[in-house]
């Protein structure tokens, strides 16, 4: 008998399009180099895209930023993320220079895109990363890539220091109360009007907070649109531009990997040019105003106009770091607050210091006693007295101008007594009570243990 087969009919199957994108970067913000950018767009989209074996996912392009690092180049972080998200199967790049030029990271991302099954194709060097001599391909040409990168950045700083050398300036950053024309700086009248502001009120005393106070109802904001602060002040004070002349190579980059500013503290020369813009402050009031800020600040606290301060201010030294002591303040809702002085040093946390507190009024005691009076007077103490040291155990040290010292104690007995309400006195012995009770029976609990496992 016939035997009779149905054959079921097959459709072909398609082969799996893999999902490509590519990467193209360049490092300076040029019409040569946009244009460049826009080729390498035009070509890879339009060459992915003649691919039927490929799903064109789209181009990744970085514009003006370099490629020895990765934290600036956003649209590389992107194309990243969409592998790791399993977007992307295959990342087509110009040249290893384009992906990078940091050997470390140009290594760690392909490796980490190889680990998730992206291959990583370089054209120009014909270079597969998931073939067999891919990685150690990548790891020479990297190497030199990176140092053609050092080489090109060793040329242009050779090339700007020589250029500082004859006088050349390189201002292209905008600074406050002017623009760069160029050429040169070229005053912006409004804004030159409140840096004359900033100079006039320092040589009238004026604190730096009233300054900010008073530009603040003024409306008048910095260049980034924010509301003027001290330090921001201060170093339009401390900028020679305002008096027309400019320092250059105040600062300069470290390295090209980082391309991390330092100050420049000796490590190279600095060349001073006069007179090479219009000036907004003339050159005695910029002069008279850096030899104030130095006055001030080798004075400390005292010296500014308007800060309060009080008769040991700048004259306590903590005997244990060095640092001055600062006046504080405890307060309690049943007795007035506890004035005292302070360690700088235990302020700032992660730094201890063993140094005691000096209660204000058991302080002063102290003083008047070293001082030979029956209370403390402000006008012998700021006459007579230099400095203070506080020394262990709460002792100071007195330092006379005529080159004597003298040691006291700050007695503390009574002092609590003296000073303190009894209900906060009472709190304050429950506390340690409840504090001593806690630390029995966490003792007991111990021993229970030991006796246990024993």
């Amino acid at each position: 008998m016939r035997k009779i087969s149905r054959i079921e009919p097959v459709l072909p199957t398609l082969p799996k399009r893999k999902k490509a994108a590519a990467y193209a970067r360049v490092s300076q913000d040029s019409e040569r180099l946009q244009h460049s950018l826009s080729a390498q767009i035009s070509y890879y989209s339009a060459y992915i895209q003649k691919n039927p074996d490929w799903e064109y996912v789209g181009v990744y392009a970085d514009e003006a930023v370099s490629g020895t690092g990765t934290d600036k180049r956003s649209e590389f972080n992107r194309l990243i993320e969409d592998c790791n998200a399993g977007n992307i199967d295959i990342v087509l790049t110009k040249s290893i220079s384009r992906f990078a030029r940091n050997t470390v990271d140009l290594l760690d991302t392909v490796r980490h895109l190889k680990d998730i099954g992206v291959e990583v194709r370089f054209e120009k060097e014909h270079i597969n990363s998931m073939s067999e001599d891919g990685e150690l391909m990548i790891t020479l040409l990297a190497s030199f890539a990176q140092e053609e990168s050092r080489s090109i950045s060793e040329n242009v700083k050779w090339a700007v220091r020589k250029g500082f050398e004859k006088g050349k300036q390189n201002g292209n950053r905008r600074i406050y109360g002017y623009e760069w024309d160029g050429e040169k700086y070229v005053i912006v009248p409004e804004e030159a009007e409140i840096v004359r502001l900033m100079f006039k009120n320092y040589v009238d005393g004026i604190p730096l907070e009233s300054t900010v106070k008073q530009l603040k109802e003024m409306g008048v904001k910095t260049l980034r649109g924010y509301d003027f602060t001290c330090t921001q002040i201060t170093y339009i004070l401390q900028n020679e531009r305002y008096c027309g002349d400019k320092l250059l190579q105040k600062r300069f980059v470290e390295d090209h990997i980082s391309h991390r500013e330092k100050l420049n503290e000796g490590e190279l020369p600095m060349y001073y040019i006069q007179d090479c813009h219009e000036a907004v402050v003339d050159r005695d009031t910029f002069r008279w105003v850096q030899e104030e800020i130095k006055r001030r600040r080798a004075e400390g606290v005292t010296a500014h106009p308007g800060v309060r301060t009080y008769c040991f201010t700048n004259k306590i030294f903590c005997g244990e770091c060095g640092r001055t002591y600062t006046r504080a303040m405890q307060r309690y809702k049943v007795m007035p607050p506890c004035v005292y002085w302070t360690c700088k040093t235990k302020k700032i946390k992660g730094e201890p210091c063993r140094s005691k507190n000096l209660p204000d009024e058991a302080l002063k005691n102290a003083v008047a006693k070293a001082l030979g009076l029956p209370e403390f007077d402000e006008a012998v103490f700021a006459e007579q007295v230099e400095k203070i040291e506080s020394v262990e155990p709460r002792d100071i040290i007195l330092h006379f101008y005529d080159g004597r010292t003298v040691r006291e104690p700050v007695t503390m007995k009574g002092y609590k007594k003296e000073h303190y309400p009894p209900e906060v006195l009472a709190y304050r012995a429950e506390q340690r009570r409840l504090k001593k009770l806690r630390k029995e029976a966490e003792s007991d609990g111990e021993n229970n243990d030991d006796t246990r496992n024993g």
